[in-house]
């Protein structure tokens, strides 16, 4: 297990160092000079050239991306051209926000998802089957921009049950973790009946009930647990969708997260900070699927990762 766990680690290195380098040049094709956003185009254009220089990025691209490895290899970020904070710490501040959004959002999604799946799969064809493949649909089908729209004008304009925005008790964290977490259990629901229904017409299960057990022994301890694996898999992919796609939600619901400081530092044309927002990103990505490989071998004992 412990090789294994090392040479997943080692891969994050060429995958950090590809969307270190895709990143820095791409947000350098944006058009716009963060100089002139900071400064306004009525700035004199000695004071343009002093802080583009004071700010290095009078430099040629190639020697500030050398100079950007370089920080990046010794765990520096860099500093916000606008806040001069350092990167790291701006996105230590917001990352706990995105993460409580996210951890919300992935738990509706499986409480939803998990039961309705089940009762899907063993009253396959009945109206309980395709109420809840409907409701999948519908879900799956409701982008998060209209969503959470929606559901302000409802539960916070019209009925003033929640409130609007801003991050607070666990009341503001309903409407962003429901926008966020509607898509994922549409999906869940759709993979838990489908692994479900391929694992009920086993021997193994017909031999169980032939023992006499409870039918929802034979469900939730035979059936469910050999259905899960592919679930698993798929809640790991959808946790680092939910870190980048927390970008839209925390923009609409005011959220104080890591994608909302994204969205602000493209605007500004904050290089250093959208680098290290991205970063942080794609390496919570790679950790959450390690971490789902490894959930595997504890749900299915005969994965071994010896080779």
């Amino acid at each position: 297990m412990i090789p294994y766990i090392i040479r997943r680690l080692l891969w994050v290195i060429p995958v950090i160092l590809g969307v270190s380098t895709l990143v820095f040049f791409f947000i350098h094709l944006i058009p716009g000079d963060p100089v002139e956003l900071m400064l306004g185009e009525s700035a004199e254009p000695a004071d343009k050239a002093a802080l583009r220089e004071e700010l290095g990025l009078n430099k040629p691209i190639l020697q500030q991306y050398t100079q950007f490895l370089w920080r990046l290899a010794q765990g520096n970020l860099g500093r916000s051209l606008h806040t001069h904070k350092p990167v790291l710490q701006s996105i230590l501040t917001r990352y706990p926000a995105t993460l409580e959004l996210t951890f919300a959002a992935l738990g509706i999604a499986v409480i939803i998802a998990i039961p309705v799946g089940v009762m899907a799969a063993t009253r396959q064809y009945s109206w309980l089957d395709n109420g809840s493949m409907f409701l999948a649909l519908l879900g799956v089908s409701m982008p998060n921009f209209w969503l959470g729209p929606l559901f302000i004008i409802l539960f916070s304009i019209n009925l003033g049950w929640l409130p609007v925005s801003g991050r607070g008790g666990w009341d503001h964290l309903i409407l962003p973790a429901i926008t966020l977490g509607m898509a994922m259990a549409a999906i869940l629901t759709r993979m838990t009946r489908s692994s479900v229904l391929e694992v009920i017409h086993e021997d193994y299960i017909r031999t169980a009930r032939a023992k006499g057990l409870r039918e929802s022994v034979v469900i939730f301890k035979h059936a469910l647990r050999n259905a899960l694996i592919p679930v698993i898999t798929l809640i790991g992919l959808q946790f680092g969708t939910l870190l980048s796609g927390a970008v839209i939600t925390e923009t609409i619901f005011a959220w104080p997260g890591i994608g909302r400081l994204t969205i602000e530092a493209i605007n500004k044309r904050d290089y250093p900070l959208v680098q290290g927002c991205i970063l942080v990103i794609a390496l919570s990505y790679v950790l959450v699927n390690l971490i789902t490989d490894l959930i595997y071998s504890l749900v299915d004992p005969r994965i071994r990762y010896e080779k």
